[in-house]
């Protein structure tokens, strides 16, 4: 027999980053508060490439400076999503309740 309630759970993989006072926590929201959760390690992986980049031409294009395109703070945590919109990571710390 299966537990109903953990069938319902979805994994995924969210950015996170590591905030002075806060801790990590997700970083990537959909603009409406909602957490950004991929479904693979590598479309989150691509995510974070493509910010590099984005990064990487503002230094070229004079917009940033070479320490702050060349910093990477942002990393990818494997995360548990519940049927109420609440993400758990592997530490246990929960964020939500909403997921994009």
């Amino acid at each position: 027999m299966t537990d109903e309630s953990s069938s319902k759970l979805r994994n995924g993989f969210c950015i996170y980053v590591n905030f002075l006072f806060q801790g990590p926590a997700p970083v990537l929201s959909d603009g409406d508060d909602k957490y950004v959760v991929f479904e693979t390690e590598l479309e989150a992986q691509k995510e974070l490439v493509d910010n590099q980049m984005t990064r990487l031409q503002q230094f070229l294009d004079g917009e940033r400076d070479f320490e702050d395109a060349m910093t990477v703070e942002e990393y990818i945590v494997p995360v548990c999503v519940h049927p109420d919109g609440v993400i758990t990571d592997e530490d246990g710390r929960s964020f939500g309740p909403e997921v994009f």
